[in-house]
């Protein structure tokens, strides 16, 4: 496997996904122009309602991930055929107000808020085509923006997690206990345990982050951060 990120380049990595015991060659990079309509198409497939259709991607949005952070902007291709993106964006995280909407935080989805020089990388989406979900792809996307995090000294990788299993028992728990009782392994909610699984650890409960009826609204602060000191991730992956 092999991978290279820099603040201006672009992100590409060689390497095999398993499905099915069969390995099969994959490509994580950098999405481009060429890809949007592509893009898009996943996020419908994977965002179904009563996911509300305005939050998918569109063009301009898009063009401005692709313009203001490349490297923030992953794709992952199966045989050729793009299965999977992950977006982000740099920020400086304020730790002691950690409160904040999908909106504020992602220029309602355009990253026109983009900073060069934060401190944190912010994963603004996530999403995998339903064909490809038994995959792995979304872990992988997450180890690629760990890389992205490391390779370009950053603090953090921080992002709020849906929590889709939390209407079934709101009537039974507030979120705080939802998500202890996730971390304890009483429940499994398939937003919050994939993330867990990939490394981040919950930090607090963010209430009316996005238009997300099946959260309540709510969503799960998470964090990566880099085990790496500053001066040890220099140069590149």
């Amino acid at each position: 496997m092999n991978a290279r990120s820099d603040r201006a380049g672009q992100y590409h990595k060689s390497c095999y996904v398993f499905h099915e015991r069969r390995p099969y060659p994959a490509v994580v990079r950098s999405y481009t122009a060429k890809d949007f309509t592509r893009l898009i198409e996943i996020q419908a497939a994977a965002f179904p309602p009563p996911y509300p259709s305005e939050l998918w991607w569109n063009r301009e949005q898009l063009h401005e991930h692709v313009h203001r952070f490349p490297q923030g902007a992953l794709c992952v291709e199966i045989d050729g055929v793009i299965a999977g993106s992950m977006t982000s964006l740099l920020i400086d995280f304020d730790e002691h107000h950690p409160e904040h909407t999908w909106e504020e935080v992602t220029d309602h989805g355009y990253i026109r808020n983009h900073q060069p020089d934060g401190d944190t990388l912010y994963v603004a989406d996530l999403c995998v085509h339903p064909e490809y979900r038994q995959w792995g792809l979304g872990k992988l996307l997450m180890q690629s923006m760990y890389e992205v995090t490391a390779a370009l000294g950053l603090k953090r990788l921080l992002g709020a997690g849906r929590m889709p299993g939390y209407h079934r028992v709101a009537d039974t728990c507030t979120p705080q206990q939802y998500v202890e009782r996730i971390t304890s392994g009483e429940l499994y909610d398939p937003v919050i345990s994939f993330l867990m699984r990939c490394g981040r650890t919950p930090l607090t409960v963010i209430a009316d982050y996005l238009d997300d009826e099946e959260s309540l609204h709510y969503a799960v602060l998470m964090e990566w951060k880099n085990p790496l000191p500053p001066a040890a991730t220099q140069g590149g992956i």
